[in-house]
C-alpha cells in the first residue's frame, strides 16, 4: 500500500461517528450477557492457548531487519506493529498432557520451517524481551521515529501498513508516544517505539464463564512472581541512553522494560486526565462487570463494522473495543461458533522467552496454578489488591529480588522467596496433575523456572551480568550492550528448538 492509499485509509478511519460506534457496542455487551446467563460461553474442560512474538536479525551482523511482507506470508506467521515483527498462535487445546504436548509441538512445527526459509534470506527470527542492535546503517532513534506527512496524516516509515497502527498516531487520543525508562529519553509522533517489545501470551479458558472474576483476582496475584520469573528485557538500543555514566546506566536498568514501554508509548502523558489504558487492571466482582469495563474503556479507533459468518461476529463492535483494552492481565470473550464460544484470560506481561520449552513452561505454570488455586481457594485471593500492583511493577524493577508479599497456604504473610515459589510451584504441579498429567511429566514441564528459582537467575539477569561485568572491565556500553545480543543470539541458536535456558548456565 503506498503512502498516499494508506494516507486515505487513514482519512476514512478517522470519519467514523464514535458515538454511534459506542453505542451499538453497549447493545452488544448486553446481548453478550444474556449468552452467558444461559451458558454459551460455558465449556467442559480448560483449554490452554499461547502468542508468541519475535523480531528478525540479520543472520550475519544481530542487527535489526525488516522482514519483507511476502516473506512473512510465505512462512505462515502474522503481522505485528513494526517491519521486523511476525506472529503465530498456537491453536487452542485441552489442558491435559496431550494439549500441552500439542501446544508445543505446535510452536516447534512452525518455527523450524520458518527459520530455514527465512535463512535464505539472511534473516534470524530471534525471542526476546526487546532488541537492542538497530539496522545497519540506523541508530534506534532513527528507526522508531522516522515518519512522513502525507496529506495531513502521520505514517510511521517502519510500521506495517495496518491501518489501525497508523490511525492510533493521528486521533485525539492522548498518547504520549514517549519512553519513560532510568537514562532513556525518546519521543516520537507514532506508536511506533511500542516495537521494542516482544512477548508471549498464555491464554486460559475458563469452563464457566460467570467465574470469571474468581479466576481473574488469582491471576492477578500470582502476575508478580510470574513475570518475576521471565523479566527479560533490562537494556535498550545505547542510542537512547541519555549521557551519564555507563556504571549508572547499569545499575539503575529495571530488569523488565517492556511494561514501562508499553505504558509510557500508549498512555497518556503524566498531569492528563485522561485514564491510561496499559494498565493493571481491578478485580471484577460478576462476569458482568468486566465486560462493562471493556465497554466502556477508551477505543482509540472507533470503526464501521459488518457482522460476518463467525459467532462472536454478532458483538463485532464489542471485540473491536477489546482490541485496544490494554490490560496485563485480560478478560476475553469471543469464538467462532456457538459451540466454540468461550471466556478466557489473558496472561500479557511475560516477555518473550529464549526457548519454545521455556514458553511452554510459563503457560503450563499459569494454567496449573489457574486450576489449583481456585480450587483449593488459596488465601493469596485475600492479599489486598494495592499490594499486588505494588508487587507487579516491583518485579519489573527488580525480578527475582523483588520484594513481593505472599499470603501462604496457611494464612501468613511472607516476602521469603523460597517460600513463595515452592509454593507456586507446588500448586501448579497439583493443577496439572488434576487435568490427568503424571507428577514426573508435571515436575518437567515446570523444572526450567523452578531452577531459575534455584539459581536466582533469569534471563534479564543474565544479560545484565553480561554487560555489568565489560562494564567494569571498561568495555564502553554500546559494545557491551551489543556482545550480551550477540551472546543471546549464538545460544539461542542452540537451543531454542530443543533446550532451555538452563542449558545456557551450564556452557
Amino acid at each position: 500500500m503506498s503512502a498516499s492509499e494508506l494516507a486515505a485509509a487513514v482519512g476514512r478511519a478517522l470519519d467514523v461517528d464514535a458515538e454511534a460506534f459506542h453505542a451499538t457496542a453497549r447493545e452488544e455487551a448486553t446481548q453478550l450477557k444474556e449468552e452467558i446467563r444461559s451458558g454459551t460461553f460455558d465449556n467442559t474442560e480448560a483449554i490452554v492457548g499461547m502468542e508468541l512474538e519475535l523480531y528478525a536479525v540479520d543472520d550475519r551482523t544481530d542487527a535489526l531487519r525488516r522482514v519483507p511482507r511476502q516473506l512473512l506470508e510465505l512462512i505462515g506467521f502474522e503481522k505485528e506493529l513494526g517491519l521486523h515483527n511476525a506472529e503465530m498462535q498456537t491453536s487452542p487445546q485441552p489442558l491435559n498432557s496431550h494439549g500441552l504436548a500439542a501446544q508445543r509441538d505446535e510452536l516447534k512445527a512452525s518455527l523450524l520451517p520458518a527459520q530455514q526459509r527465512v535463512q535464505s534470506e539472511g534473516i534470524r527470527l530471534v525471542s526476546d524481551g526487546m532488541w537492542t542492535v538497530p539496522p545497519n546503517g540506523e541508530t534506534g532513534r532513527e528507526y522508531l521515529c522516522d515518519c512522513v506527512e502525507e496529506d495531513g496524516v502521520r505514517i510511521g516509515t517502519n510500521m506495517t501498513d495496518a491501518v489501525r497502527y497508523h490511525t492510533m498516531a493521528n486521533t485525539g487520543y492522548p498518547s504520549a508516544f514517549a519512553l519513560d525508562a532510568p537514562h532513556v529519553s525518546l519521543s516520537a509522533e507514532t506508536v511506533m517505539p511500542e516495537s521494542l517489545i516482544t512477548s508471549i501470551q498464555p491464554h486460559y479458558q475458563i469452563p464457566h464463564a460467570p467465574d470469571l472474576p474468581e479466576y481473574f483476582s488469582y491471576a492477578l496475584r500470582i502476575a508478580a512472581p510470574v513475570l518475576a520469573l521471565g523479566v527479560n528485557s533490562p537494556f535498550f538500543p545505547p542510542d537512547l541512553y541519555d549521557d551519564a555514566p555507563d556504571a549508572d546506566i547499569v545499575a539503575d536498568a529495571h530488569m523488565e522494560n517492556r511494561i514501562g514501554v508499553f505504558e509510557s508509548v500508549l498512555n497518556p502523558p503524566e498531569g492528563d486526565p485522561t485514564p491510561p489504558k496499559v494498565c493493571f487492571p481491578p478485580d471484577f466482582d460478576s462476569v458482568e462487570e468486566a465486560i462493562d469495563d471493556i465497554v466502556e474503556d477508551d477505543t482509540i479507533v472507533p470503526r464501521r463494522l459488518q457482522s460476518g459468518t463467525r459467532f462472536d461476529d454478532d458483538f463485532v463492535h464489542f471485540r473491536h473495543k477489546h482490541g485496544s483494552y490494554w490490560r496485563w492481565v485480560r478478560p476475553v470473550f469471543e469464538g467462532p461458533t456457538r459451540s466454540a464460544a468461550n471466556a478466557r484470560i489473558e496472561f500479557r506481561p511475560l516477555p518473550a522467552q529464549p526457548t519454545v520449552d521455556d514458553a511452554v513452561a510459563f503457560e503450563a505454570l499459569v494454567a496449573g496454578l489457574m486450576e489449583s488455586l481456585v480450587r483449593f481457594e488459596h488465601p493469596i485471593q485475600s492479599l489486598d489488591w494495592e499490594t499486588a500492583k505494588s508487587n507487579f511493577y516491583a518485579a519489573t524493577r527488580d525480578g527475582l529480588e523483588a520484594d513481593i508479599e505472599w499470603i501462604t497456604a496457611d494464612g501468613a504473610t511472607t516476602t521469603a522467596t523460597d517460600k513463595i515459589y515452592g509454593e507456586l510451584f507446588e500448586h501448579a504441579r497439583e493443577g496439572l496433575e488434576q487435568r490427568g498429567l503424571s507428577a514426573e511429566a508435571a515436575h518437567e514441564y515446570i523444572r526450567p523456572l523452578r531452577e531459575r528459582v534455584d539459581r536466582r537467575v533469569t534471563p534479564a539477569r543474565w544479560k545484565h551480568d553480561y554487560v555489568r561485568r565489560r562494564v567494569e572491565e571498561n568495555v564502553p556500553l554500546a559494545e557491551a550492550i551489543w556482545g550480551m545480543q550477540a551472546a543471546y543470539i549464538r545460544q539461542q541458536k542452540e537451543t531454542l528448538l530443543e533446550g532451555t535456558f538452563l542449558d545456557w548456565l551450564d556452557r
